[in-house]
Protein backbone atom coordinates (compact mmCIF):
# COMPACT_ATOMS: atom_id res chain seq x y z
CA UNK A 1 0.00 0.00 0.00
CA UNK A 2 2.01 3.35 -1.47
CA UNK A 3 1.68 6.15 1.55
CA UNK A 4 1.06 9.69 0.56
CA UNK A 5 2.16 11.83 3.26
CA UNK A 6 0.77 14.85 3.70
CA UNK A 7 2.58 17.78 4.90
CA UNK A 8 3.09 17.71 8.66
CA UNK A 9 5.53 20.05 10.82
CA UNK A 10 8.68 19.17 11.63
CA UNK A 11 9.30 19.53 15.63
CA UNK A 12 11.55 18.59 18.13
CA UNK A 13 11.21 17.94 21.60
CA UNK A 14 14.67 17.54 23.93
CA UNK A 15 12.17 16.19 26.87
CA UNK A 16 14.36 16.12 30.15
CA UNK A 17 14.42 12.67 31.83
CA UNK A 18 11.24 11.75 33.53
CA UNK A 19 13.07 10.08 36.73
CA UNK A 20 13.83 7.46 37.36
CA UNK A 21 14.20 7.01 33.52
CA UNK A 22 17.36 8.38 31.48
CA UNK A 23 17.41 9.54 27.70
CA UNK A 24 20.32 7.31 26.51
CA UNK A 25 20.10 4.90 29.24
CA UNK A 26 21.31 2.12 26.57
CA UNK A 27 24.35 3.68 24.92
CA UNK A 28 26.67 1.47 26.05
CA UNK A 29 25.18 -1.46 26.67
CA UNK A 30 23.34 -1.60 23.08
CA UNK A 31 24.12 1.55 21.12
CA UNK A 32 21.84 0.73 17.96
CA UNK A 33 18.91 -0.46 19.97
CA UNK A 34 16.87 2.81 19.25
CA UNK A 35 17.69 2.48 15.35
CA UNK A 36 17.22 -0.64 15.44
CA UNK A 37 13.68 -0.52 16.46
CA UNK A 38 12.97 2.79 14.14
CA UNK A 39 14.40 0.33 11.50
CA UNK A 40 11.06 -1.61 12.10
CA UNK A 41 8.56 0.93 12.53
CA UNK A 42 9.77 2.34 9.31
CA UNK A 43 9.54 -0.88 7.65
CA UNK A 44 5.82 -1.46 8.45
CA UNK A 45 4.53 1.82 9.18
CA UNK A 46 5.42 2.51 5.47
CA UNK A 47 3.31 -0.10 3.98
CA UNK A 48 0.40 0.35 6.65
CA UNK A 49 -0.01 3.77 8.10
CA UNK A 50 -2.81 2.41 10.74
CA UNK A 51 0.21 0.16 12.58
CA UNK A 52 1.54 3.78 13.72
CA UNK A 53 -1.60 4.64 15.18
CA UNK A 54 -1.68 1.30 16.82
CA UNK A 55 1.57 1.36 18.50
CA UNK A 56 0.69 4.67 19.96
CA UNK A 57 -2.92 3.55 21.33
CA UNK A 58 -0.63 0.55 22.63
CA UNK A 59 2.03 2.22 24.11
CA UNK A 60 -1.45 4.17 25.69
CA UNK A 61 -3.07 1.32 26.81
CA UNK A 62 0.33 -0.17 28.51
CA UNK A 63 0.85 2.65 30.49
CA UNK A 64 -2.57 2.82 32.08
CA UNK A 65 -2.77 -0.45 33.25
CA UNK A 66 -0.14 -1.53 35.97
CA UNK A 67 2.25 1.53 34.08
CA UNK A 68 4.66 1.34 31.20
CA UNK A 69 5.76 -2.71 31.64
CA UNK A 70 4.53 -4.25 28.66
CA UNK A 71 2.16 -6.19 30.42
CA UNK A 72 -0.11 -5.41 27.31
CA UNK A 73 2.01 -7.38 24.88
CA UNK A 74 1.78 -10.95 27.37
CA UNK A 75 -0.11 -13.45 25.87
CA UNK A 76 -2.69 -15.55 27.85
CA UNK A 77 -6.28 -16.37 28.03
CA UNK A 78 -6.26 -14.24 30.70
CA UNK A 79 -3.90 -11.20 29.50
CA UNK A 80 -4.74 -7.80 29.09
CA UNK A 81 -5.03 -8.42 25.38
CA UNK A 82 -7.89 -10.44 25.93
CA UNK A 83 -9.71 -7.87 28.25
CA UNK A 84 -12.58 -6.09 26.02
CA UNK A 85 -11.31 -3.11 25.68
CA UNK A 86 -8.19 -4.21 23.97
CA UNK A 87 -9.48 -8.07 22.21
CA UNK A 88 -9.62 -7.88 18.66
CA UNK A 89 -8.35 -3.91 18.48
CA UNK A 90 -5.12 -3.62 19.59
CA UNK A 91 -2.71 -3.08 16.77
CA UNK A 92 1.47 -3.23 15.85
CA UNK A 93 2.42 -6.29 18.13
CA UNK A 94 4.43 -8.16 15.33
CA UNK A 95 6.51 -4.45 14.64
CA UNK A 96 7.32 -5.08 18.42
CA UNK A 97 7.90 -8.71 18.12
CA UNK A 98 10.67 -8.01 15.11
CA UNK A 99 12.46 -5.74 16.92
CA UNK A 100 12.63 -7.57 19.25
CA UNK A 101 14.07 -9.90 17.85
CA UNK A 102 16.67 -8.46 16.58
CA UNK A 103 17.89 -6.73 19.71
CA UNK A 104 18.08 -10.36 21.02
CA UNK A 105 20.72 -11.56 18.79
CA UNK A 106 23.00 -8.16 19.10
CA UNK A 107 21.98 -7.72 22.44
CA UNK A 108 20.72 -10.53 24.35
CA UNK A 109 18.82 -9.35 27.79
CA UNK A 110 19.39 -6.08 27.79
CA UNK A 111 16.45 -3.93 25.99
CA UNK A 112 13.27 -4.30 27.59
CA UNK A 113 9.99 -4.51 25.90
CA UNK A 114 8.54 -1.96 27.67
CA UNK A 115 11.57 0.69 26.57
CA UNK A 116 11.00 -1.03 22.56
CA UNK A 117 7.06 0.13 23.11
CA UNK A 118 8.36 3.63 24.06
CA UNK A 119 10.41 3.48 21.56
CA UNK A 120 8.08 2.58 18.28
CA UNK A 121 5.29 5.22 19.82
CA UNK A 122 7.86 7.97 19.17
CA UNK A 123 8.76 6.86 16.08
CA UNK A 124 5.20 6.70 15.03
CA UNK A 125 4.43 9.90 15.90
CA UNK A 126 7.67 11.07 14.19
CA UNK A 127 7.05 8.62 10.93
CA UNK A 128 2.96 10.00 10.64
CA UNK A 129 3.16 13.75 11.91
CA UNK A 130 6.84 14.86 11.81
CA UNK A 131 6.86 15.38 15.85
CA UNK A 132 10.12 14.39 17.52
CA UNK A 133 10.77 13.73 21.01
CA UNK A 134 13.70 12.13 23.28
CA UNK A 135 12.58 9.05 25.04
CA UNK A 136 13.94 8.44 28.67
CA UNK A 137 14.43 5.21 29.12
CA UNK A 138 15.51 2.53 31.46
CA UNK A 139 12.09 0.71 32.28
CA UNK A 140 11.77 -3.16 32.89
CA UNK A 141 9.37 -5.63 31.98
CA UNK A 142 6.42 -6.76 34.32
CA UNK A 143 5.24 -10.26 34.80
CA UNK A 144 1.82 -10.02 35.37
CA UNK A 145 -1.09 -9.41 33.28
CA UNK A 146 -4.83 -9.09 34.12
CA UNK A 147 -7.77 -9.25 32.36
CA UNK A 148 -9.70 -6.76 34.83
CA UNK A 149 -7.55 -4.12 34.59
CA UNK A 150 -8.23 -2.58 31.56
CA UNK A 151 -11.80 -2.37 32.20
CA UNK A 152 -10.83 -0.54 35.36
CA UNK A 153 -8.23 1.65 34.53
CA UNK A 154 -8.50 2.21 30.54
CA UNK A 155 -11.11 5.41 29.48
CA UNK A 156 -14.24 3.93 27.64
CA UNK A 157 -15.18 6.21 24.80
CA UNK A 158 -18.41 7.60 26.33
CA UNK A 159 -17.13 9.38 28.68
CA UNK A 160 -17.61 12.45 29.38
CA UNK A 161 -14.75 15.41 30.19
CA UNK A 162 -15.08 15.49 33.60
CA UNK A 163 -14.57 12.00 33.68
CA UNK A 164 -12.17 11.41 31.08
CA UNK A 165 -10.18 14.52 33.43
CA UNK A 166 -10.66 12.33 36.56
CA UNK A 167 -8.82 9.47 34.72
CA UNK A 168 -6.16 10.87 33.81
CA UNK A 169 -5.48 12.83 36.91
CA UNK A 170 -5.40 8.88 38.75
CA UNK A 171 -2.68 8.32 36.66
CA UNK A 172 -0.94 11.93 37.30
CA UNK A 173 -1.62 13.73 33.97
CA UNK A 174 -3.03 17.10 33.69
CA UNK A 175 -6.20 18.31 32.13
CA UNK A 176 -4.25 20.10 29.40
CA UNK A 177 -2.73 16.78 28.77
CA UNK A 178 -5.53 14.76 28.35
CA UNK A 179 -6.87 17.08 25.92
CA UNK A 180 -3.64 17.06 24.11
CA UNK A 181 -3.01 13.09 24.02
CA UNK A 182 -6.36 12.64 23.01
CA UNK A 183 -4.97 14.49 19.65
CA UNK A 184 -3.72 10.98 18.95
CA UNK A 185 -7.01 10.53 17.09
CA UNK A 186 -6.15 12.30 14.56
CA UNK A 187 -5.31 8.86 13.27
CA UNK A 188 -6.57 5.56 13.59
CA UNK A 189 -10.17 3.67 13.81
CA UNK A 190 -12.69 3.00 15.67
CA UNK A 191 -15.54 0.06 15.22
CA UNK A 192 -18.79 1.13 14.63
CA UNK A 193 -19.72 -0.07 18.17
CA UNK A 194 -18.10 2.44 19.54
CA UNK A 195 -20.22 5.58 18.79
CA UNK A 196 -23.31 3.16 17.38
CA UNK A 197 -25.16 5.07 20.09
CA UNK A 198 -24.48 8.52 18.68
CA UNK A 199 -26.62 7.32 15.46
CA UNK A 200 -29.31 5.56 17.02
CA UNK A 201 -32.33 5.52 17.74
CA UNK A 202 -31.70 9.15 17.66
CA UNK A 203 -28.23 11.38 16.25
CA UNK A 204 -26.72 13.04 18.91
CA UNK A 205 -27.48 16.54 18.55
CA UNK A 206 -23.91 17.44 19.21
CA UNK A 207 -22.77 15.74 15.86
CA UNK A 208 -23.01 17.38 12.58
CA UNK A 209 -26.05 15.86 10.65
CA UNK A 210 -23.87 15.48 7.89
CA UNK A 211 -21.40 13.98 9.03
CA UNK A 212 -23.90 11.78 11.18
CA UNK A 213 -25.73 10.76 7.59
CA UNK A 214 -22.12 9.66 6.52
CA UNK A 215 -21.79 7.29 9.10
CA UNK A 216 -25.12 5.70 9.39
CA UNK A 217 -24.30 4.58 5.26
CA UNK A 218 -21.30 2.78 6.92
CA UNK A 219 -22.56 1.92 10.25
CA UNK A 220 -25.79 -0.87 10.28
CA UNK A 221 -28.22 0.07 12.84
CA UNK A 222 -27.87 -1.63 15.73
CA UNK A 223 -31.63 -3.43 15.51
CA UNK A 224 -30.37 -4.70 11.87
CA UNK A 225 -28.89 -7.44 13.86
CA UNK A 226 -25.56 -7.27 11.48
CA UNK A 227 -22.86 -9.72 12.41
CA UNK A 228 -20.46 -7.07 10.36
CA UNK A 229 -18.89 -4.17 11.99
CA UNK A 230 -17.05 -1.73 9.82
CA UNK A 231 -14.22 0.62 11.20
CA UNK A 232 -14.20 4.54 10.21
CA UNK A 233 -11.42 7.27 10.52
CA UNK A 234 -11.15 8.73 14.03
CA UNK A 235 -10.68 11.94 11.87
CA UNK A 236 -12.60 12.44 8.89
CA UNK A 237 -9.68 15.51 7.64
CA UNK A 238 -6.36 13.88 7.92
CA UNK A 239 -6.49 10.51 9.05
CA UNK A 240 -2.89 9.64 7.86
CA UNK A 241 -0.95 12.36 9.89
CA UNK A 242 -0.80 13.09 13.45
CA UNK A 243 -1.79 16.66 13.45
CA UNK A 244 -4.21 19.21 14.64
CA UNK A 245 -6.68 18.62 12.14
CA UNK A 246 -8.58 16.48 14.84
CA UNK A 247 -9.56 19.53 17.00
CA UNK A 248 -10.77 21.10 13.96
CA UNK A 249 -12.98 18.55 13.26
CA UNK A 250 -14.48 19.08 17.15
CA UNK A 251 -14.86 22.61 16.49
CA UNK A 252 -16.82 21.62 13.31
CA UNK A 253 -19.00 19.18 15.53
CA UNK A 254 -17.66 15.92 13.67
CA UNK A 255 -16.03 14.24 16.31
CA UNK A 256 -16.21 10.63 15.89
CA UNK A 257 -16.77 9.28 19.81
CA UNK A 258 -18.20 10.99 22.86
CA UNK A 259 -14.97 11.18 24.61
CA UNK A 260 -14.32 13.25 21.26
CA UNK A 261 -16.92 15.80 21.09
CA UNK A 262 -17.30 16.25 24.74
CA UNK A 263 -14.06 18.08 24.88
CA UNK A 264 -15.47 20.69 22.32
CA UNK A 265 -19.53 20.53 24.24
CA UNK A 266 -17.43 20.71 27.93
CA UNK A 267 -16.27 24.57 29.21
CA UNK A 268 -14.45 22.36 30.94
CA UNK A 269 -11.66 21.90 27.82
CA UNK A 270 -13.64 23.60 24.93
CA UNK A 271 -10.87 26.63 25.23
CA UNK A 272 -7.91 24.33 25.30
CA UNK A 273 -9.61 22.55 21.72
CA UNK A 274 -9.66 25.62 19.98
CA UNK A 275 -6.11 26.80 20.75
CA UNK A 276 -5.19 23.34 19.64
CA UNK A 277 -7.22 23.39 16.54
CA UNK A 278 -5.11 27.18 15.68
CA UNK A 279 -2.08 26.46 16.54
CA UNK A 280 -0.58 22.85 15.04
CA UNK A 281 3.42 24.03 16.42
CA UNK A 282 2.07 24.71 20.40
CA UNK A 283 0.10 21.43 20.08
CA UNK A 284 2.61 19.38 18.34
CA UNK A 285 5.28 20.07 21.30
CA UNK A 286 2.63 19.70 24.26
CA UNK A 287 1.95 16.29 22.58
CA UNK A 288 5.86 15.29 22.17
CA UNK A 289 5.79 16.64 25.91
CA UNK A 290 2.63 15.01 27.21
CA UNK A 291 3.77 11.14 25.53
CA UNK A 292 7.32 11.70 27.52
CA UNK A 293 4.83 12.32 30.65
CA UNK A 294 2.62 9.21 30.06
CA UNK A 295 5.67 6.96 29.49
CA UNK A 296 6.78 7.59 33.06
CA UNK A 297 3.87 6.13 34.35
CA UNK A 298 4.28 3.90 37.22
CA UNK A 299 7.30 2.18 35.56
CA UNK A 300 9.37 -0.66 37.03
CA UNK A 301 13.20 0.33 37.11
CA UNK A 302 16.49 -1.30 38.52
CA UNK A 303 15.83 -5.23 40.45
CA UNK A 304 12.20 -4.71 39.41
CA UNK A 305 10.90 -6.59 36.55
CA UNK A 306 12.87 -8.00 34.37
CA UNK A 307 13.96 -7.97 30.71
CA UNK A 308 11.88 -9.96 28.93
CA UNK A 309 13.30 -12.52 26.17
CA UNK A 310 10.56 -12.50 24.10
CA UNK A 311 7.64 -9.36 24.76
CA UNK A 312 4.78 -12.32 24.62
CA UNK A 313 5.92 -14.24 27.65
CA UNK A 314 7.66 -13.84 31.42
CA UNK A 315 11.00 -15.45 31.51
Amino acid sequence: MAVVMVSCMFVLVSGAPYSPLVVGYYRQSCPFAEIIVQKYVNKFVSLNPGLGAGLIRLHFHDCFVRGCDASVLLDGAKSEKESLPNKGSLRGFEVIDAAKAELELICPKTVSCADVLAFAARDSAFKLGRIRYDVPSGRRDGVVSSISEPLLSLPPPFLNATSLRDNFAAKGLSLDEMVTLSGAHSIGISHCTSFSGRLYPTTDPSLDPNYAAELKKICPAPAAKSKVNPTVNLDSITPSCLDNKYYVGLTAKRGLLTSDQTLMSSPLTSKIVSYNAQNNDVWSKKFAAAMVRMGGIEVLTGNKGQIRKNCRFVN
